[in-house]
């Protein structure tokens, strides 16, 4: 949950703040990295819901996060270099209190240290015939690795780890080969003309392209590796610092602030291209519908970027064997102003491309809808929100409350019986924006009590009572709904507004996080990043937060996330469960939840498919806790026959279908017409909810509410 909160209010709770953070504007990265920890702390302390003491049980646990996030399977650092880092591991927060960056600089100079000899030692692993025969195992689980004694033991695991990624492109190559047996074989029994080609290859051959293809990933990671900043490894040092307050509480570099900002917003200033490194180069992937790049005719997915001119008057910077992320923040830039890609096409042909930088909506961040036809005849609108997205700096930007207005407006001239909103993997936005969504389908009333540090409690209502939906409602959830998608569905919960239907329940974040500027504090105009602070609590009308348990779904139904370790319950930094008392709102009447559950989660239990789903969840589970793995050619081959026997048994769910008929609004009908790519995208749509168990239960639920 992101609320927007002038920072004027959040200066009462310490005066004593802005002495404590003016510094003078840094003269180097050291510097500059010693005033962030400063004022990190600093605001941790004035301002977090839930602050900790800054001790040294705080610091082992710092400690144990960042080898976490910097070297969680344990290849890269020796057990000497552990040894030594120990000695550090109550100090965390001494250095962090004072601006000290001893222990930051030796891990991550260690770090690159070990990274240039490993680099070194698979190249010459590689270098040399790979016996694929020997008797071996790689440990998967990172719990049970430990760090290599010495640089033997090191090239030891480092050479079964290269094993592993060998005998795993074997076994893609050869899953490809027998694919391309089974369509031809199945072109010439059905008389049809041959076009496939099937050219199957030695095992010989196969070990030759797998080791080279392996080669080439390796040296290309450790490319990318050395390349990679150490300021960018600094970020991942002070996250360590903060997610072990709570998993919400991050440090965003200035770029990574801008990233996020992007994304919560839903649009980017750009050509509208998805830029993707691959063996030292960079590629265009997918292209905007409507977006600089897509209107410039010229460019299409998998073209080589060899320079980027981001300015008429500035020279075209080569931009081979450079990060995306670098490429990416020279090809956005200020909206109207040129930008020169010059690409290497299919054909090996060299071509300059001018484009003009615009807007461009990412529309994966957007609401959309659809006509369901149901298998009884009646037809109800299903709307998918991917976030509650909105945009703070622009009040004519999109939000999440308008777009679904627009869809529901929509739906409702389609006359459909009832309507279906889809959750599933929202993992939130704007606290205000559930608000204005819940006024779409009720009166005026609360929809969530937020309270802060202080225990001071404020209730949030929706004050609209002109709602656009009053008929039937359900409401889809999983595992990765969370924060807003938790408060719209409890809220509906609460009130007896809708049934929620899916995952036994959501993600359980119930806690609002703002963004503090560092620089904000400081003497400088320099830019520091930002924090993303958890400043509050929420909690449903009925009193109950939605921390760790999340919702629980009125109908059940269990997926593959439900199978997994997914929500905040798993995070052992997750601030706890907590009720405080109900606000006063009325309860409405007429939707039978009980007997609705009944009827529902029984037919949904006598369903084979259901049925099948569930053991291919189970199944999938237990693959990934599997502890260790042979790398040893002949009993891996064995392993993915086992396996493949029992992915066979599960093919049926691949060709599933629903048996529902989805209608396009004639407003999108037309634009497939016209736009190629959009008919692409808005068909794999479709052909996704024909195939979805889930919205087929929903839309037999939906017809059940009277």
């Amino acid at each position: 949950m992101f609320k927007k909160i002038k920072f004027k209010k959040l200066l009462m709770f310490a005066p004593l703040m802005t002495l404590m953070f003016c510094f003078n504007s840094p003269q180097n990265d050291d510097e500059k990295m010693q005033t962030i920890m400063v004022s990190v702390k600093n605001t941790l302390s004035y301002l977090h819901y839930n602050p900790k003491p800054i001790n040294d049980a705080y610091s082992q646990d710092v400690y144990e996060k960042y080898f976490e996030s910097v070297d969680a399977s344990k290849r890269y650092f020796l057990q000497s270099d552990i040894d030594e880092f120990k000695k550090h591991n109550t100090k965390l927060d001494d250095y962090l209190n004072n601006g000290n960056l001893v222990f930051y600089k030796l891990t991550i100079d260690r770090l690159y240290q070990r990274v240039d000899e490993i680099d070194k030692m698979t190249q010459d692993i590689l270098s040399k015939p790979i016996n694929l025969d020997e008797d071996e195992e790689l440990i998967l689980e990172p719990k049970k690795r430990v760090n290599p004694a010495d640089a033997k033991q090191q090239r030891e695991e480092w050479k079964k780890y290269i094993k592993y990624n060998i005998l795993q492109e074997i076994e893609t190559l050869t899953s490809r080969e027998e694919a391309q047996k089974k369509k031809k074989d199945s072109v010439v029994n059905n008389k049809l003309q041959d076009t496939i080609k099937y050219a199957p290859i030695s095992m010989e051959k196969k070990r030759e392209k797998a080791t080279a293809e392996v080669k080439d990933l390796i040296t290309d990671s450790f490319r990318r590796f050395k390349k990679r900043k150490k300021m960018d490894w600094f970020t991942v040092y002070m996250n360590a610092y903060t997610e072990v307050f709570d998993p919400h509480t991050n440090y965003f570099s200035p770029k990574n602030k801008e990233e996020f900002d992007m994304q919560f917003t839903g649009k980017v200033i750009g050509i509208g291209a998805i830029i993707q490194e691959k063996k030292g180069f960079l590629h265009l992937g997918e292209l905007t519908i409507g977006a600089p790049a897509w209107k410039s005719k010229q460019l299409t997915a998998g073209d080589k970027i060899l320079k980027v001119k981001s300015k008429p008057k500035e020279e075209a910077v080569n931009v081979v064997g450079m990060l995306s992320d670098e490429a990416v923040r020279l090809i956005r830039g200020e909206k109207g102003t040129p930008v020169t890609l010059t690409v290497e096409k299919k054909d090996k042909t060299i071509k300059e491309v001018t484009m003009i930088r615009e807007e461009v909506a990412i529309e994966d961040t957007f609401a959309r809808s659809i006509t369901v036809n149901s298998k009884n005849g009646k037809k109800y609108g299903f709307i998918y929100l991917p976030s509650f997205n909105v945009d703070f700096e622009d009040a004519k930007g999109r939000n999440a409350s308008d777009d679904i207005k627009a869809e529901l407006i929509k739906l409702k001239k389609e006359n459909v019986e009832g309507i279906i909103l889809d959750l599933r993997s929202n993992g939130g936005g704007s606290l205000t924006e559930v608000g204005d969504i819940m006024g779409l389908f009720m009166n005026a009333g609360p929809y969530v009590q937020v309270k802060d540090s202080r225990g001071k409690v404020q209730t949030l209502s929706n004050k609209s009572n002109e709602p656009i939906w009053t008929g039937p409602l359900v409401v889809m959830q999983n595992e990765l709904s969370a924060s807003a998608s938790e408060i719209l569905a409890g809220a509906f919960q609460d009130y007896g507004r809708a049934a929620i239907i899916g995952s036994p329940s959501s993600f359980g974040k119930g806690t609002v996080q703002t963004f503090v500027e560092l620089n904000r504090f400081l003497n400088t105009n320099d830019d520091f990043g930002a924090l993303k602070l958890t400043i509050q609590k929420f909690y449903r009308v009925s009193g109950e937060s939605t921390q760790r348990k999340g919702i629980e779904a009125d109908i059940k139904m269990k997926d593959f996330f439900s199978y997994a370790e997914v929500g905040e319950r798993f995070d052992q930094y997750a601030l706890p469960w907590d009720k405080i008392e109900a606000t006063s709102y009325k309860k409405l009447t007429g939707l039978n939840i009980t007997q609705l559950k009944t009827e529902v989660e029984k037919q949904i239990a006598e369903s084979p498919s259901y049925k099948l789903l569930q053991q291919s969840a189970e199944w999938k589970e237990a693959l990934d806790k599997e502890e260790t793995i042979t790398l040893n050619q002949a009993k891996f081959n064995e392993l993915m026959k086992t396996r493949k026997a029992q992915i066979e048994k599960f093919k049926g769910l691949d060709k599933f279908n629903n048996g529902l008929k989805f209608t396009l609004h004639p407003d999108e009908a037309e634009r497939i017409k016209k736009d190629e790519a959009f008919a692409k995208k808005t068909e794999n749509w479709r052909k996704n909810l024909e195939r979805d168990f889930y919205l087929e239960e929903t839309v037999d639920a939906l017809s059940k509410i009277k």
